[in-house]
């Protein structure tokens, strides 16, 4: 009794971690949504609120699965996602509604969302077999920007922006999800070889990344938001090239044949429109790559059919960082103000009978795994998820395109709850040092 009233805080906690309910007793878990490296996806429905309104619930593993259970604490990707996130509010971010900590275990509690960008090109190349309505189309992409100004108004970069980490609500809300390879950009950037190894998955990822660049700014996010507008227009990704991978000393290849993609149909840089490119580590490897012309407008010609389309298109994927579009610039562009305009709901003028299917869920993995090896037997011209190029975060792939939107190491911003003193002290201590 002595030794409680001499540490309060110690008695204060014990209590508290008394009082704590567990997920089980919070939640009801209604399906099985996806897994991946790092973790288990679920829906849930809290048990003691009205209404029905669905959550998403991540389930980080513990260090070795099946054996003796190591607990080494937050991961990189985790801390990154609840520090940079608590405090963020934003309706084109997709919100953390809080944080548990229970048996060791790492429990994330996101809203849901029933759809991602991935899912909606499946659906028109497979089910629909059209092009995106310029409507839905404008929309998409003009929430999306939304949700990236947000980002970088709060100077977060966010470095792994593709289709399927962009969600979808069932209202055709866009929500930005994925968070764990995020960074402040008021942080000095350190050279890739210094710090994350990769950023940005391969088919979206700057020109100046591939290129070795030793710093960047909010510019790699811009030039992905052109790829994700580009793959949206076409149903295919447009700059679709093979990774080269890291050796057994994890160094960083050059990456010729994503270049030659992107060269195909951009053209080859010159100094001229970019002043800094012979500074680029690669520049000697890129020089090998010279004679590509600039076919942009032509690509545009067939998949957008806007000459105004192009010319965000074009400013987009600027090969000079300084001259890219920032995020408000982008949404200032004619192509947004031209009819049709975006709407907040990015679904309000499709049929009913076009809009893209709900998630299917499962209730166990087993039946997931049934799931993918059927996804497998779909046409070959289809790209199944599994399939797609990974990037340098915790990510988890969709079961199948059909399956739903990819909650990935999702750092959904904000209303975090308390995850116990002594864990928000160390991230608050680690999120300074990345």
């Amino acid at each position: 009794m002595e030794n409680s009233n001499l540490d309060p805080m110690r008695r204060y906690r014990a209590m508290r971690d008394k009082e704590r309910r567990s997920v089980r007793t919070k939640y009801d878990f209604l399906g099985f949504i996806s897994s991946g490296t790092y973790g288990r996806v679920y829906k849930v429905r809290p048990k003691d609120e009205e209404g029905g309104k669905l959550y998403a619930i991540k389930k980080f593993k513990p260090d070795k699965e099946g054996e003796a259970v190591t607990y080494t604490g937050i991961s990189q990707s985790a801390i990154r996602e609840i520090a940079l996130n608590r405090e963020m509010s934003h309706e084109n971010v997709a919100a953390l509604r809080e944080v548990i900590l229970e048996d060791k275990s790492i429990y994330m509690v996101f809203e849901y969302a029933e759809h991602d960008f991935l899912q909606v090109i499946h659906h028109y190349y497979v089910t629909l077999r059209c092009s995106i309505p310029p409507a839905v189309l404008k929309s998409l992409i003009y929430q999306l920007l939304n949700g990236v100004l947000y980002l970088h108004s709060c100077h977060i970069l966010h470095r792994d922006l593709k289709p399927a980490n962009i969600l979808i609500t069932s209202s055709g809300t866009v929500k930005i999800g994925d968070l764990g390879l995020a960074r402040l950009s008021s942080d000095p950037l350190n050279s890739l070889l210094a710090g994350d190894k990769v950023v940005v998955t391969i088919w979206y990822r700057a020109p100046e990344l591939l290129l070795g660049a030793k710093h960047y700014n909010k510019a790699i996010d811009i030039w992905a938001v052109g790829c994700v507008m580009a793959e949206l227009a076409s149903l295919k990704p447009i700059f679709k090239g093979e990774e080269a991978k890291m050796d057994q000393k994890k160094n960083v290849p050059f990456q010729r044949d994503q270049l030659q993609k992107i060269f195909d149909i951009r053209g080859t840089p010159n100094v001229a429109e970019w002043p800094m490119l012979k500074s680029m580590p690669e520049y000697q490897n890129m020089k090998r790559l010279e004679g590509y012309p600039d076919r942009l407008q032509e690509w545009c010609s067939s998949k957008i059919r806007s000459k105004e389309g192009y010319e965000l298109l074009r400013q987009l994927f600027a090969y000079d960082p300084d001259k890219r579009l920032t995020a408000r610039e982008a949404m200032n562009q004619k192509w947004f103000q031209d009819d049709p305009k975006p709407t907040a709901n990015a679904f309000a003028s499709v049929p009913l009978s076009q809009l893209p299917p709900q998630r299917r869920i499962t209730h166990d993995e087993a039946s997931a795994s049934m799931q993918a090896v059927n996804a497998a037997a779909a046409p070959p011209a289809i790209q199944a998820t599994s399939t797609r190029p990974g990037s340098g975060t915790q990510t988890f792939s969709s079961v199948s395109a059909m399956a739903g939107p990819s909650y990935g190491s999702t750092a959904y911003g904000v209303n975090m709850s308390r995850i116990g003193d002594s864990v928000a002290g160390n991230t608050r201590k680690k999120a300074r040092l990345h």
